[in-house]
C-alpha cells in the first residue's frame, strides 16, 4: 500500500470521507465514509499524520501534467497512449486494482500477481476491499485492472477466464491485449531515508524546527514525511539535512 500525507483541502468538515484513512505505519485511523466532525477533530488526525492510499483516482490532481482522468476511464480509449505488458514491469506480488463491471457497482478491489503466461493468462489473488469484502464475481465477466509503475499510470481490460478455490484462490485472467496509459510523473523517484529539520517560513510565531523524513527525492521534487504539521499548501518551507558524499558528510 502507498500512502500519501493529507492536507486541510483534503477533508471536508461534516462530510463523508471517500477513502479510509491510515497512519504512517498503514494503521486504520477511520474507515471510509467517515465524518471528520470538527476542526478539532481534523486537527488530531493531521497530527497523528494521517495519510489515505495513493490509487489511480488521486493521479489527476496530483500531478500537473496529467491529462484528464477520463481518457483511461475505459482502456480501449484511442486517446490514451499505446504501450507494451513489459512497460507495466509487473512481477510476482505487483499490485493491481480491480474494477468488475458497472453492474456490480463502481467498488474497486486490490489483487497482487502470482505469475503470467504470455500470451495466455494473467494470474492474481482474489480480490478483496478494505473491509474484507469480496465481490462475487464469475467466469466469463470483462474486468478493468489498474497498474502503476515509476512514471505512468496503465490501464486494460480482461476476461475473468477461471476462478481457482483449490489449494487456494486465485483467479485466471486472459493475458491484456491493449494496454493504455498516461504519464503521471515526469521523473523518476527515488526512495530514501534522509533526517531533516523543516522549518516553515510562513508561520507567525516562528515556530521551531520540525523532524521529518526526506522519503523519496526526484528531479522536480521530494516527499517528506513526518507525524507533525508542516504546512498548508504553498507554504515555503526551509529544510536542513545531512547526507554523505564520496565518505564526506555535507550539510
Amino acid at each position: 500500500m502507498s500512502l500519501i500525507l493529507i492536507s486541510r483541502s483534503d477533508i471536508a468538515l461534516g462530510k463523508s470521507l471517500s477513502w479510509p484513512l491510515y497512519d504512517q505505519q498503514h494503521n486504520m485511523l477511520i474507515e471510509r465514509g467517515s465524518i471528520v466532525r470538527d476542526k478539532e477533530h481534523m486537527d488530531e488526525l493531521l497530527a497523528q499524520g494521517a495519510c489515505r492510499e495513493l490509487s489511480f483516482e488521486n493521479f489527476a490532481v496530483t500531478e500537473k501534467e496529467v491529462p484528464a482522468a477520463s481518457t483511461l476511464e475505459e482502456p480501449g480509449n484511442d486517446a490514451s497512449p499505446q504501450f507494451t505488458f513489459d512497460d507495466m514491469k509487473l512481477k510476482v506480488e505487483s499490485r493491481l486494482q480491480l474494477e468488475p463491471s458497472a453492474q456490480l457497482g463502481r467498488e474497486s478491489y486490490f489483487v497482487k500477481v502470482i505469475g503470467f503466461i504470455r500470451g495466455v493468462s494473467l494470474l492474481v489473488t482474489s480480490p478483496s476491499g478494505a473491509k474484507g469484502e469480496k465481490p462475487e464475481l464469475k467466469e466469463g465477466l470483462k474486468v478493468t485492472m489498474r497498474s502503476f509503475s515509476g512514471q505512468n499510470a496503465f490501464g486494460f481490460s480482461c476476461t475473468l477466464q477461471r476462478i481457482v478455490k483449490n489449494p487456494y484462490d486465485y483467479l485466471h485472467l486472459s493475458f491484456p491485449e491493449s494496454i493504455k496509459g498516461i504519464m503521471i510523473r515526469k521523473a523518476v523517484r527515488i526512495k530514501t531515508r534522509i533526517i531533516a529539520a523543516v522549518q516553515n517560513r510562513n508561520s507567525v510565531n516562528n515556530a521551531k524546527a520540525i523532524p521529518a523524513l526526506i522519503s523519496n527525492i526526484s528531479a522536480d521534487g521530494a516527499a517528506l514525511d513526518s507525524k507533525h504539521f508542516l504546512g498548508d499548501k504553498e507554504d515555503i518551507l526551509n529544510l536542513s539535512f545531512r547526507v554523505n558524499l564520496h565518505k564526506i558528510d555535507a550539510y
